[in-house]
C-alpha cells in the first residue's frame, strides 16, 4: 500500500512540475520551483501531513505540545493555511480543483453542521448569554453564573438568519481531534473521527499545560464520577447542568481563509477561470458575514468605560449618528463562541469577546469584505460593518505602535474579564483600557515575534493591494526596526527576533491627533531560526518591497528565503531543531504557590475517554496515558528523568511548511522579474453599466527617454471603453500615477460582461487590466428578511380556511405591507379577518387592516379567510410580499 501511494505521489509530482514549468519559464523559475518542491512534500501521502480523511494535521509529529496538546489534532488555523496553499497552487497551475476540495473538506469536518448545533431555534437575541466572570487563575474556577448582569442585544441574529435562511452559525470551530485520539468521538459515540474537542476554558493564566481537554458535545458520558455534570463543573458553577454542545471560533483563521479565497479570485479572474471558484467565493463572503460576531463585547454590553458587570449598561445594538453600534468594537477579538441544549429545545447562547489583540487583526480581509463586490456580504449591514472595522483596525495598529516600530498588545472592554475598574492612568482606545498581554499570560501573548510577522504581513498585503498611506506609514517604521534587528551571519545562517520585552504604554487614543507613544518601548530578549515566523517575515518584506520599491526589504526577504532553503531543507520540508525546556511540565502536579500544574477542585474526581483518572494528583502526562504509546515517549521520558540535559525536537507544523511554500511563491511572482514593468493600481476593475471607474498607471523604473504606454482593448464587452489609448511618461515623472477612466455604456443585454485591456511599452513588461461591467438590468435578489407561511390544510373538498403568517426576520419594521398570490382554481371569498382583501380573478392581494399595518422587527402578523370552490382544491402560487424577498412555505 505504501509503495502504491508513493508511485501515485510521484506521478502527481511530475504533473505538477510540468505544469509549474509551463508557468515559470522566466526569472521566477527558481522560486516557483521551490514552491512546487515544498508543495509536493506537503501533499505527498507518504510524508504524513494529512489523515486518511484528508484532514491536515497540526504537525507531522505527534509528540508536540503548544496550543494543540497533541500533534495529530488540527486547528482552524491549519485549514486556513491549507486553503491558502491551494490558492497559490491554482495560481501556479490553473488547476482550482484542489482548492475546492479543501473548502469542501473544511465544511465537512470543522464547520459544525446543523445536526452539530441543533437548538439554535431557541436562541433569544435579546438575551444572548448568561454572564459568568473570568478569573486570572484556574484555581478560581468554576465560575458562578450571574443573571443579574444583564447582557445586551445581539443585532446580527435576525439579519443573518433572514438572509441565509438558517439560524445556524457558518464558522469553524478551532480544535479538532483528527484521529479521535482522546476517544470522545462524535457527540459521545466514542468512535467517530474527526471529533470536536476543546481545551482552554479557565482564564488568562491557563496555559496548554493546565487545560482539561473535553468534548465539545457534553453528554455526561465522561467527566465527574457519579454526577450529571460531565466536565462542565470544572468551568461553570450551576445548580442544574444540562447536556449541551458548544463551539469556539478563532477569528484570525476564518479571516485567513477569506484572505486565501480573495487571492484565488484575483488569480482565477486573470486566468479567465472565475467560474471555477465562484461557489467558494460566495461561501467566503458568507463566512465573513458571521465572522462579525468577533466584533462585539462578550455579553454585548456597551463599548468603552464599561465598569461593573451589573452597572455597565447592556448594548442596544442600535447605530449612533455615525453609524457605529454601541456594543460593537469593530475589531477582531480573540474568539466568538456559541452553544445550546442537546435536546433540540430549551435554550441556546452566543457570545462575542471583549479582548482584542493586535495579532488577530486582518485589514486585507476587512477591505475585501467591505470593498470588493464579489465578497461583500449579503446582509444589509455586513459590508458597512467591515468598512468600519477596516478603519478601526488601522487606528488600532497606529495606537499600539511602539517608538521602535513593533506593535504592542491590545485592549479590552472587560478589564480582568469581569468588567473591573482598570488602574488609574491606564490609557484607552475608544474607552477600552490597554492590556499589555491580552487573553493569555503563560507565556505572555505579546512576547512572541511570530505574532508581529503574522499580523504585519496582512497589513503589507493590504498596502500592496490599495496603496493605503496609513498602512505604509506603519510598515515604514516596522520594517526599519526589523531590518536593524535581523542577523545575517557570515556562515550563511540567520537569526530573527524571538522573545520581546515591553515597557511603558501607548498614549490614550485621540483619533484627530494621535500621540507619539514616546514611553512605549520594545526590546529583543533572544533570537531564533524558527522557520515559520521567518517565512511570515519574508512574506511581509516581499509585499512591502513590491509596493514601496524598498531595496533593503527586498534584499532581506531574499536572504532569509535563500538561507532557510539552503540550510534547513529535509525530506519532509524545511525545519530546524528546537530546544523544549518546557517539556518538564509533562509531569507537573498542581502547585498552589506558583499556580502551575493542572488545578482540579478539592473533591472533584472523574475520568476521560482515555481511561485516565482526573483528580487533585493529575498531571499533563497522566491525563493523557496514550502518550506512553508514542514512538518518542522514551526520548521524552529520558528528559523528564534528567531535565538538566536539553531536549531538542524537529517539527514540521502544517502552517509553517505551507507558509514557507507560499513565501517562495510570493517572492518569485512579485520580486524576481528584473525587467522594468508597467505598474497598474489594480488588475481588476469593476464598473456599473451607465457609469465609470478608474485605475492608475505608472512605470516601475525610469526610462532613458519619453516612453509611450499604449492602451488597447483586446477582447470582451463592446460597451466598455477606456478614456485614453496612450499615456506618455518622462524620465522624471515615470513613477507618478496617471489615471485612466473606463466607462460602461448602457446595452441591451441583462448580464454582466468583461473586457480585457493590455498596456504595453517598449522595454517594459506588459500589464493587463480586466474590467467587469455590472449590468444595471441584472436581477439582483433582495436579501431575505421575512418568512411567509400559507396554510391551506383546513380543507373539506368544497371549501377551506386559508391562514397566513408573515414573520419579519429583519432588523427594521415592515410597514404598509402588501401580500399577493395566484390561486390554481376559481374560488369565492365568503369571510376574512385581519386583512383588506382585493380579488381579481384568481389573483389575491391583501393589505393591512387598521390594527396590523406594521410587522415589527423579529415579530409577526397574520390574517385569514374562508373560501368556497368546486373541482380541484385551489393552491396558492407566486406568493410575494411587495419589496421584500421572503422564504415562502405553502402547506
Amino acid at each position: 500500500m505504501l509503495a502504491r501511494c508513493s508511485i501515485k505521489a510521484a506521478f502527481s509530482a511530475l504533473a505538477i512540475l510540468l505544469a509549474a514549468n509551463s508557468y515559470a519559464a522566466d526569472d521566477q523559475a527558481e522560486y516557483s520551483q521551490r514552491f512546487i518542491t515544498q508543495y509536493n512534500k506537503i501533499k505527498d501521502p507518504a510524508n504524513g501531513y494529512f489523515s486518511s480523511d484528508g484532514v491536515p494535521y497540526h504537525s507531522v509529529e505527534t509528540m508536540i505540545v503548544e496550543a494543540p496538546d497533541y500533534g495529530h489534532e488540527t486547528t482552524s488555523e491549519a485549514y486556513s493555511y491549507w486553503l491558502w496553499l491551494e490558492a497559490q497552487y491554482g495560481r501556479a497551475t490553473g488547476d482550482w480543483a484542489p482548492l475546492n476540495k479543501a473548502w469542501a473538506n473544511m465544511e465537512k469536518y470543522i464547520i459544525p453542521a446543523q445536526t452539530d448545533q441543533p437548538s439554535n431555534a431557541s436562541y433569544n437575541d435579546s438575551k444572548p448569554a448568561t454572564y459568568a466572570p473570568e478569573y486570572p487563575q484556574p484555581s478560581s474556577y468554576p465560575s458562578p453564573m450571574n443573571s443579574a448582569a444583564t447582557p445586551g442585544k445581539d443585532p446580527l441574529f435576525a439579519e443573518l438568519s433572514g438572509t441565509y435562511g438558517t439560524k445556524d452559525i457558518y464558522g469553524m470551530h478551532w480544535l479538532l481531534d483528527v484521529d479521535n485520539w482522546y476517544g470522545y468521538g462524535h457527540c459521545g459515540d466514542g468512535v467517530t473521527k474527526p471529533a470536536y474537542i476543546n481545551t482552554f476554558q479557565r482564564g488568562e493564566q491557563e496555559s496548554v499545560w493546565e487545560t482539561v481537554p473535553h468534548p465539545s458535545c457534553e453528554t455526561f458520558k465522561w467527566g465527574r464520577t457519579g454526577n450529571t455534570q460531565g466536565f462542565l463543573s470544572l468551568f461553570m458553577q450551576d445548580s442544574n447542568y444540562s447536556k449541551q454542545w458548544r463551539y469556539t471560533n478563532a477569528p484570525d483563521a476564518d479571516a485567513r481563509a477569506i484572505q486565501a479565497v480573495y487571492w484565488a479570485s484575483v488569480w482565477a479572474k486573470a486566468q479567465g477561470k472565475s467560474a471555477d471558484i465562484a461557489d467558494i467565493v460566495k461561501k467566503a463572503s458568507k463566512m465573513g458575514d458571521y465572522l462579525r460576531y468577533s466584533m462585539f463585547d462578550k455579553y454585548f454590553k456597551k463599548i468603552g468605560n464599561c465598569v461593573g458587570a451589573t452597572t455597565c449598561q447592556p448594548g442596544t445594538g442600535q447605530a449612533d449618528a455615525s453609524g457605529y453600534r454601541d456594543n460593537q468594537h469593530y475589531l477582531m477579538s480573540w474568539y466568538y463562541a456559541w452553544g445550546g441544549a442537546l435536546d433540540n429545545g430549551g435554550w441556546a447562547w452566543r457570545i462575542g469577546d471583549s479582548h482584542n489583540h493586535f495579532g488577530y487583526q486582518n485589514p486585507l480581509t476587512a477591505w475585501v469584505l467591505s470593498s470588493v463586490s464579489d465578497f461583500k456580504p449579503a446582509t444589509p449591514t455586513g459590508a458597512g460593518d467591515w468598512g468600519k472595522s477596516l478603519k478601526r483596525m488601522m487606528e488600532f495598529y497606529t495606537w499600539l505602535q511602539s517608538s521602535e516600530g513593533a506593535i504592542a498588545g491590545g485592549a479590552t472592554n472587560s478589564y480582568g474579564g469581569s468588567y473591573a475598574q482598570p488602574p488609574a492612568g491606564t490609557p484607552t482606545f475608544y474607552g477600552m483600557p490597554y492590556v499589555v498581554a491580552p487573553v493569555y499570560n503563560d507565556p505572555p501573548s505579546n512576547q512572541w515575534f511570530g505574532m508581529q510577522a503574522w499580523s504585519m504581513e496582512r497589513v503589507a498585503e493590504y498596502y500592496y493591494s490599495t496603496g493605503d498611506t496609513q498602512a505604509k506609514a506603519l510598515l515604514d517604521k516596522w520594517v526599519t526596526w526589523v531590518i536593524a534587528n535581523v542577523k545575517l551571519n557570515t556562515d550563511g545562517t540567520y537569526a530573527i527576533p524571538s522573545t520581546l520585552a515591553w515597557s511603558g504604554a501607548p498614549d490614550t487614543w485621540n483619533p484627530t491627533s494621535p500621540g507619539k507613544n514616546a514611553s512605549l518601548h520594545v526590546s529583543i530578549v533572544d533570537y531564533t531560526t524558527d522557520v515559520g515566523p521567518t517565512a511570515g517575515l519574508a512574506r511581509t518584506l516581499t509585499f512591502y518591497a513590491a509596493k514601496s520599491k524598498s531595496a533593503a526589504a527586498k534584499t532581506l526577504a531574499k536572504e532569509l528565503l535563500d538561507r532557510m532553503w539552503t540550510k534547513y531543507q529535509d525530506s519532509l520540508g524545511v525545519a530546524v531543531p528546537e530546544t523544549r525546556a518546557d517539556y518538564t511540565r509533562f509531569t507537573d502536579k498542581y502547585n498552589a504557590t506558583t499556580g502551575q500544574g493542572i488545578y482540579i477542585p478539592s473533591g472533584w474526581t472523574g475520568t476521560n475517554a482515555q481511561g485516565a483518572t482526573i483528580d487533585q494528583n493529575v498531571t499533563f502526562a497522566s491525563m493523557r496515558p496514550k502518550y506512553q504509546n508514542d514512538k518518542d515517549w522514551a526520548k521524552l521520558n529520558a528528559f523528564i528523568q534528567n531535565p538538566s540535559s536539553a531536549t531538542t525536537w524537529t517539527y514540521h507544523r502544517f502552517w509553517a511548511q505551507s507558509d514557507i511554500a507560499m513565501a517562495m511563491a510570493d517572492y518569485g511572482r512579485l520580486l524576481t522579474n528584473t525587467s522594468p514593468s508597467i505598474v497598474v493600481s489594480s488588475s481588476g476593475v469593476d464598473v456599473n453599466e451607465g457609469s465609470s471607474s478608474t485605475f492608475t498607471v505608472a512605470l516601475s523604473d525610469a526610462p532613458t527617454a519619453n516612453t509611450v504606454v499604449s492602451i488597447a482593448k483586446v477582447s470582451g464587452e463592446d460597451s466598455v471603453s477606456a478614456s485614453a489609448t496612450s499615456l506618455t511618461f518622462t524620465p522624471t515623472n515615470y513613477n507618478v500615477p496617471q489615471t485612466v477612466t473606463v466607462a460602461a455604456a448602457i446595452d441591451s443585454d441583462q448580464v454582466d460582461g468583461t473586457a480585457t485591456f493590455t498596456l504595453s511599452a517598449t522595454s517594459f513588461t506588459t500589464a493587463s487590466v480586466i474590467v467587469t461591467e455590472h449590468d444595471k438590468d441584472k436581477v439582483v435578489p433582495v436579501p431575505s428578511d421575512c418568512n411567509v407561511t400559507v396554510d391551506t390544510s383546513s380543507d373539506w373538498g368544497v371549501g377551506q380556511v386559508l391562514q397566513v403568517t408573515m414573520q419579519n426576520t429583519g432588523t427594521s419594521p415592515i410597514n404598509a405591507w402588501s401580500l399577493s398570490w395566484t390561486e390554481s382554481n376559481d374560488f369565492t371569498v365568503v369571510n376574512s379577518w385581519n386583512g383588506t382583501i382585493k380579488q381579481s380573478g384568481r389573483i389575491m392581494t391583501v393589505t393591512p387592516s387598521s390594527s396590523n399595518g406594521s410587522i415589527p422587527a423579529a415579530g409577526n402578523v397574520g390574517f385569514g379567510m374562508q373560501l368556497t370552490y368546486s373541482g380541484a382544491k385551489p393552491v396558492p402560487s407566486n406568493v410575494s410580499l411587495a419589496s421584500h424577498n421572503c422564504q415562502i412555505t405553502v402547506k
